[in-house]
């Protein structure tokens, strides 16, 4: 059974939260894919993830980079079955897809200060709790340490 994480954002932006949560599957020698709302947003996060520390290597590629199987970690804004074989799925900026069953562990990611972005999640979360799927609902704390709430 997949286990689905509703991550909600407090203190911290995105890029920092998925660029740490990468680290960690990247670390475990777990394959991610992560799913953004554009191509732009694609190109923006794999940018910073080649910048966001000076001594880090996150490896990772976007179909402008080509041979998806090569990469630890994909980014796309296309709901696609994962071309490096990932088991951990990250979905941003109010991404939603079908069959999350084939990953060990999704990681929903969202903007808890966006009503919009707060909104779609929690309509999300009410149409995943109708499956088999295994949900619990973080939330960052004053101290930016994830809490879980349900």
């Amino acid at each position: 059974m997949s286990d689905v994480r509703f991550y909600q954002l407090g203190r911290r932006p995105l890029e920092q939260v998925l660029a740490v949560m990468l680290e960690r599957c990247y670390e475990r020698g777990q394959r991610a894919l992560v799913q953004a709302g554009s191509p732009e947003r694609v190109e923006a996060l794999a940018e910073h993830l080649w910048t966001y520390r000076d001594r880090s290597f996150l490896p990772h590629g976007t179909a402008k980079d080509g041979h998806a199987a090569m990469h630890p970690i994909w980014l796309t804004a296309e709901s696609e079955a994962p071309p490096n074989a990932a088991t951990v799925l990250f979905l941003t900026d109010g991404s939603e897809r079908d069959g999350l069953e084939i990953f060990d562990l999704v990681a929903v990611i969202f903007d808890g200060s966006n009503s919009e972005s707060l909104q779609a999640a929690r309509e999300y979360w009410k149409r995943l709790r109708a499956t088999d799927l295994a949900l619990t609902y973080w939330a960052e704390d004053e101290a930016g340490r994830w809490e879980k709430k349900a």
